[in-house]
């Protein structure tokens, strides 16, 4: 599905001579293309939607990393281009859960596993990453997920 929307996205891109969209798309397509090649060579098949968005999410982690690299380092000009890769890139995931939405999809995903204290933290971040792969920012939830899990424990 996400795919043939790159695909779609790239084509409309191209015919509304968006370069710099263009250029980003392809670069998604590079990257997809990447983790094909490498799933064949442990015998899968193609990469599964889950695994592009989580991949969208490590572009997205990468290019927010290098901007605050380049601001920090007087080019506020390339910054602004990463910041323009992400625009486009946050465009193909799906809507991001808010604050609230994600505590309560940690309590249920610690209710569910039976999780008792912080050494139960991988189960819960697993049962999470299985269910809310694309929606949920992984990086903040594990803090909440540790603090909820260092309360039960």
């Amino acid at each position: 599905m996400l795919r043939a929307r790159f695909t779609a996205e790239m084509k409309e891109a191209m015919k509304a001579g968006e370069k710099d969209k263009l250029a980003t798309i392809r670069m998604i397509q590079a990257a997809l293309k990447d983790k094909d090649i490498a799933a064949r060579g442990l015998g899968k098949e193609a990469v599964s939607d889950e695994e592009i968005l989580a991949l969208l999410q490590k572009m997205i982690k990468q290019r927010t990393e290098s901007a605050g690299v380049y601001e920090q380092g007087g080019r506020p000009e390339l910054a602004a281009n990463e910041r323009a890769e992400i625009a486009v890139i946050q465009g193909f995931l799906p809507q991001q859960m808010d604050e609230a939405e994600t505590k309560a999809a940690i309590e249920a995903a610690i209710s569910e596993t039976g999780a008792a204290g912080p050494k139960d933290m991988g189960k819960v971040i697993g049962a999470l990453k299985g269910k809310f792969a694309g929606r949920m920012d992984f990086g903040k939830a594990s803090g909440l997920v540790k603090d909820a899990l260092a309360a039960k424990g």
